[in-house]
């Protein structure tokens, strides 16, 4: 079957991005999950049974709760040193008089990447660890359908009240008595967003109709992406912040009942970089305070040292043991015990209990040889022991043996939970190999495919045959069928764990298959017909010789360099350095080419009018195959088009010269136009010069300018109502601009048709393919390799999902040019 270049390196792509595709479903894990949220209220479990007949706890049901009232306030990207540093001291003396002095808990909660504000909510709330992929639904929260600790407390009959982020209205919808959301997205507001929040307390904290209630405060949030952690704005905000926690905690405690306490839970859903960014695994992003304050709690009588870290998965079993609800069946955090540590023995080793019996049974439903797990063991034996202690408890023993055994116990599940706690977090990060592998496999075939039909997709016409009839055909393509489908049912009934290629239907398994033995068959059939064709003799070897030039070489060398560097998280975190490089070496390399095709090729050059003659020759063996009539060309005729083709006149012969310079001069613009990465954000650039309030005159008049020139370049092909139309709507972009501060009002203190030999087209679809294809067949080789590496989730995976949409992108872009191609190519021919 006869190609162009276009539809087969557009083919391909469609290919590939299927193979991406599959590869992204198994790279990306699916976080363990237990019962549907329906089935999660069940029975809980009693006491372990004490050895021995005629003995039987009656403690069956879960614990009442421990505290009347819970506020939360969670306060976006609060970084742990803006509460226990040098800001917190200067900024939140109440807050930090708390810490240090009063009946409090104070600890560093570590939040896992991707740390962005809806996956950290999940965890706050469920207990479970998110997965990397939650950030793509970020913008767009749906319900959370997950057993939860709203949930729980909403069926209990609590009633809950919320302020802030509309997320949790989203991830929460009808759970609320009440609530006001606000929009996350408007960054450049610091104040109105909060003050939306504030605005509701005076009148809630004087009502005793609510139980739970929730504030989620951005503006701290928005100040650090639009100025970073130390701007002169963080202070003020800070401030504001202790000021709300010092009237909800004084509220709480003028309202508090002796026999139950308030709780103020105050937290961050994560931190911020040194940029003011998140959503990386840095110690500013990952690290945020959490402080629990109650009466209930003992005072504290010396400053404390250093807080102790535990895990922001933390959370949800603590709050569902002091509201006295179960725990959600998907938690993988361990109760805070100094939360609980006021309460007698027998109460904290029930609520240990609990926790290694809901951890325990998520680790049997989700893993199989569940009972040789170290925590599961160390559970049991905990388990054992509590039983003996419930035995001498319910004897009426108070002596020191009592007590003694009862710590003892206390440490064994405490060692349990941890140990259960890492496994099930463990599993967040297993990967489905087999639906990787497969994607693999698609990925580097087409990429083979591709690099063998490199000399006929790069020829003058610009298409060649494809070997496809044969091997749909042939012996090998059934055999290859049959032995991955073989393969395919070996590996889906002895997986151990659920696998999303095995969980699909057998037909689509099957061409999956069939696809693949195809990209094989037609692989083995290209490469022995370039085996074929080197035997046969040349019919003009000095013609069909070609040399490397060095902008070949350039390209091949720099091509190969950036995809060796994907393999280093630091180079991917500063890859706009590479092309920076890349592009600046390839304009100075172009210069000397120009100059030699401009001025140094002379018309008596014989390669060279060979070569133009030869293009004149296929164009009238096109124009044949396409049934074009063509006058035959006469040796003027040819001379002419030999001419025109070997000099650019005039202005264009300049302009071409000049090309490379106003590339160069625009890359190092565009440098120093952002500071972007990690190693170097925090450097001034230009445009922090622009945006400073000394130069507002400056930026106002290159923003006006720029309106004005989308204004005049797009106008006139518009009606007199679409003018009017668009220049209302660029004024109301500057007056948006002006009216939130970052510009000022001024009375305030300017052609020839694109040529189109249908050969460029599908040269340069099978090029961009080709360049798009190495580097994404490379890289998911190498972040197979490296799944376990530090920086997974915070730099190679947002790489990875940068690739996947990139070939999604070519092969869009090479379709549409493909099909605009093949249209013009039909009308010519009518």
């Amino acid at each position: 079957m006869r190609l162009r270049s276009g539809v087969f390196a557009s083919s391909c792509l469609l290919v590939q991005a299927l193979g991406v595709a599959l590869f992204l479903r198994g790279f990306f894990p699916v976080p363990v999950r237990s019962v549907p949220r329906r089935e999660a209220r069940a029975d809980p479990p009693a006491e372990p049974a004490p050895p021995g007949p005629g003995m039987v706890s009656n403690w069956t049901k879960i614990p009442p709760p421990l505290f009347r009232k819970v506020v939360i306030v969670l306060i976006d990207a609060l970084r742990d040193d803006f509460v226990f540093g040098s800001k917190g001291k200067q900024f939140m003396p109440y807050t930090t008089q708390v810490v240090e002095r009063g009946t409090s808990y104070s600890f560093i909660a570590e939040a896992k990447p991707p740390t962005v504000t809806m996956p950290r909510i999940k965890a706050l709330m469920t207990g479970s660890i998110p997965g990397f992929i939650d950030v793509v639904v970020n913008l767009n929260s749906p319900a959370l359908l997950d057993d939860n600790l709203i949930w729980q407390a909403k069926t209990a009959g609590k009633r809950i009240i919320f302020y802030g982020d509309d997320t949790w209205v989203k991830l929460f919808p009808k759970h609320f008595v009440e609530y006001d959301g606000t929009t996350s997205f408007f960054v450049s507001d610091f104040t109105e967003v909060d003050d939306n929040v504030t605005r509701h307390l005076d009148r809630v904290l004087k009502r005793e109709d609510w139980d739970i209630l929730i504030l989620h405060y951005l503006g701290l949030d928005h100040i650090g992406h639009m100025t970073g952690p130390n701007s002169p704005l963080v202070g003020p905000k800070l401030r504001e912040m202790d000021n709300i926690l010092k009237k909800i905690h004084i509220s709480l405690l003028s309202k508090e009942e002796v026999s139950l306490p308030n709780l103020l839970v105050v937290c961050g859903d994560h931190g911020m970089s040194e940029t003011g960014s998140h959503g990386g695994s840095s110690e500013g992003e990952v690290h945020t305070p959490l402080l629990f304050i109650s009466s209930a709690f003992e005072k504290r009588n010396a400053p404390l040292a250093h807080p102790e870290h535990v895990q922001q998965t933390d959370l949800a079993s603590t709050l569902a043991i002091g509201l006295g609800l179960p725990i959600s069946r998907n938690s993988v955090g361990n109760l805070i015990l100094p939360v609980v540590g006021g309460k007698s023995m027998r109460e904290q080793l029930r609520f240990v209990h609990l926790n290694g019996f809901q951890l325990s049974r998520l680790l049997k439903e989700n893993t199989p040889a569940y009972e040789k797990d170290p925590g599961y063991e160390q559970f049991k034996i905990a388990e054992k022991s509590h039983g003996n202690w419930i035995k001498l408890y319910l004897e009426g023993n108070n002596s020191e043996i009592l007590l003694n055994l009862g710590k003892k116990v206390l440490k064994q599940y405490l060692e349990a939970l941890k140990t259960l706690s890492s496994s099930l977090s463990k599993q967040v990060a297993q990967y489905d190999m087999y639906s990787m592998m497969v994607g693999t496999v698609i990925i580097m075939e087409v990429l083979l495919l591709l690099l063998l039909s490199v000399p006929k997709a790069l020829s003058k016409r610009a298409e060649f045959e494809v070997p496809l009839s044969p091997p749909l055909f042939s012996l090998l393509f059934y055999l290859m069928c049959l032995m991955l489908c073989a393969v395919h049912v070996i590996v889906c009934t002895s997986a151990e764990s659920l696998c999303y290629f095995c969980s699909m239907s057998w037909l689509t398994a099957v061409g999956v298959m069939m696809l693949i033995s195809a990209l094989m068959c037609g692989i083995l059939s290209t490469i022995a017909k370039i085996f074929e064709n080197s035997r046969l003799p040349l019919k003009n070897p000095t013609v069909s010789s070609s040399n490397w030039s060095e902008i070949d070489v350039l390209i091949l060398a720099g091509t190969i360099g950036h995809v060796l560097s994907l393999g280093a998280s630091s180079f991917i975190e500063e890859e706009h350095q590479t092309w920076y490089f890349l592009i600046n070496t390839l304009c100075l390399v172009l210069c000397p080419e120009l100059c030699r095709n401009n001025f140094l090729l002379k018309e008596c050059d014989p390669q060279h009018n060979t070569n133009v003659r030869q293009n004149f020759e296929s164009i009238g063996e096109t124009s044949e195959c396409k049934n074009i009539d063509i006058p035959p060309a006469s040796n003027s005729k040819l001379g002419k088009a030999t001419s025109s083709s070997e000099f650019i006149k005039g202005s264009d012969k300049w302009m071409s010269l000049a090309t490379p310079w106003m590339i160069l001069i625009c890359c190092r613009l565009l440098r120093s136009l952002n500071q972007t990465g990690v190693q170097w954000a925090h450097r001034p650039d230009f445009g922090h010069w622009l945006t400073s309030s000394e130069h507002k005159s400056e930026l106002s008049f290159l923003a006006a300018v720029s309106l004005l020139m989308i204004f005049f370049l797009v106008q006139r092909r518009c009606s007199v109502v679409s003018k009017i139309a668009m220049a209302l709507g660029l004024l109301g972009v500057y007056s948006y601009r002006a009216a939130i501060g970052n510009v000022i009002f001024p009375w305030q203190h300017g052609g020839k048709d694109i040529s189109k030999n249908s050969a460029a087209v599908g040269h340069g679809c099978f090029c961009y393919a080709l360049m798009r294809s190495i580097p994404v067949a490379i890289y998911v080789v190498l972040v197979t390799g490296l799944r376990y590496h530090l920086f997974i989730w915070s730099v190679f995976s947002p790489k990875l999902l940068y690739e996947g949409v990139h070939v999604f992108i070519t092969a869009a872009v090479c379709l549409f040019f493909t099909a605009m191609d093949q249209n013009r190519s039909y009308k010519v021919q009518d």
